[in-house]
């Protein structure tokens, strides 16, 4: 089961270094991989596979096969020379879904519909991920979580993130690298995120933090 690599929190090691920032959507990690030979076949989270009968994800394979499944592939055969095998990532979320957590009950709510698939990354057999700008130029006519900074990875960014300077709620995934063996993964949460998070699970919170 191929799982997306974990994003390390704030490094001084990639401080002044080109970057993109994405806005960091509050769901679950969720993979869809694709073989040539049996199409979208594989369905996972971080911790296990499922199923369209599963009743916590399973609604997460429609959704992605209706959104972005025929684009996708389209994007990836005129680009990649019609490759074995690809897997996409996204995030899998509804409106008030929070720390990985969708049911209506634990979230104190009525209801957490409609849900919805927002992809982030891909991953192509014997290209590895693909790099944070050819996913721009490749996928971002495609619903992907918004680019809110381009620049320098540097200490006032991380603080404007922090202080909720820019439009997003658990805050920002930054990417940079020129080659695939270059690729660096840094997360930003927001202090209000924090602060939901303190109240949502108390000396837990760590748990959810960076």
């Amino acid at each position: 089961m191929k799982k997306y690599p974990s994003i390390s929190k704030v490094s001084i090691k990639f401080l002044g270094k080109d970057c993109i920032g994405f806005d960091k959507l509050d769901g679950s990690n969720i993979f869809y991989e694709y073989s040539k030979n049996q199409g979208w076949y594989k369905f996972g989270t971080r911790h296990r596979l499922f199923d369209k009968s599963d009743p916590d994800f399973g609604c997460a394979i429609d959704l992605f096969l209706n959104k972005y499944s025929s684009d996708i592939e389209k994007i990836i055969f005129d680009n990649f020379k019609k490759p074995d095998n690809f897997i996409v990532f996204g995030e899998f979320f509804g409106p008030h879904s929070f720390a990985g957590l969708h049911n209506p009950e634990i979230l104190g709510v009525e209801n957490n519909s409609p849900k919805d698939i927002v992809i982030f990354d891909v991953n192509v057999h014997k290209k590895g991920f693909i790099l944070p700008r050819d996913f721009l130029k490749f996928f971002g006519k495609l619903h992907i979580p918004d680019v809110i900074y381009e620049g320098k990875f540097n200490e006032e960014f991380i603080k404007d993130v922090r202080e909720g300077k820019y439009a997003v709620e658990e805050g920002v995934v930054v990417k940079g690298g020129n080659t695939v063996h270059e690729l660096w993964l840094n997360k930003v949460k927001t202090y209000s995120y924090l602060k939901k998070l303190q109240e949502k699970f108390g000396v837990g919170y760590k748990n959810y933090w960076e």
